[in-house]
């Protein structure tokens, strides 16, 4: 596989939505909070809106490619581009209609992580996913170094939630370490807020 590491525009941003609702379909965090039925489609138009509304105009959107097809995708949002709140405002009531039955459960998640959120200027990792097929062969790490050197450069730490543990393990490798664990209540999933500090910090 040649594995092509770069930048996306808008032209890939429905096929990487696609790749990041096979790589999310079956996570914790997204089986909880979005409903069952038409799930993988569900979570194509949540990726999209990702995508398309917040990580292409204001953050950054990588892709690893292989003839030109994305096999895997991470969304940067960084401190100098803030997202307008009326754009956060449009996004989560998207969010609400395709969240569908588990929209109740996705405001108590939310609510139940904020604090682990600090407001510190970072790069935040919105989102990455590796296609199924494609995991377990080094690509999620390429495709995160350009936005961690940017983050470097611009002398700031990024940070991230996940709710697998096998995440946890990946991205410690990457040089982020825990800052704060909360089990979503009424049985919902374990997140972890992580955290990479800038250099020399």
């Amino acid at each position: 596989m040649d594995i092509e590491v770069r930048r996306i525009g808008p032209e890939l941003a429905g096929a990487a939505a696609e790749v990041l609702a096979e790589a999310f379909d079956g996570y914790p965090w997204t089986a909880w909070t979005v409903a069952a039925d038409r799930h993988r489609e569900r979570l194509a138009g949540l990726f999209a809106a990702t995508v398309s509304a917040v990580g292409l105009p204001y953050g950054e959107v990588w892709a690893a490619l292989d003839g030109g097809r994305p096999r895997a995708v991470a969304v940067w949002l960084r401190p100098d581009r803030p997202v307008p709140e009326q754009v956060w405002g449009e996004l989560t009531a998207r969010d609400a209609e395709l969240a569908g039955d588990r929209h109740p459960a996705r405001v108590a998640a939310e609510a139940a992580c904020a604090p682990l959120r600090s407001p510190e200027p970072a790069f935040v990792l919105a989102t990455v996913g590796v296609c199924p097929a494609d995991q377990g062969r080094g690509i999620g790490g390429r495709l995160l170094r350009p936005g961690l050197a940017e983050a470097d450069r611009t002398g700031r730490p990024a940070v991230l939630e996940t709710s697998s543990p096998a995440n946890v393990r990946f991205y410690r490798r990457l040089g982020f370490e825990v800052t704060g664990e909360v089990t979503v209540p009424g049985g919902g999933p374990r997140v972890w807020a992580m955290r990479r500090p800038a250099p020399g910090v």
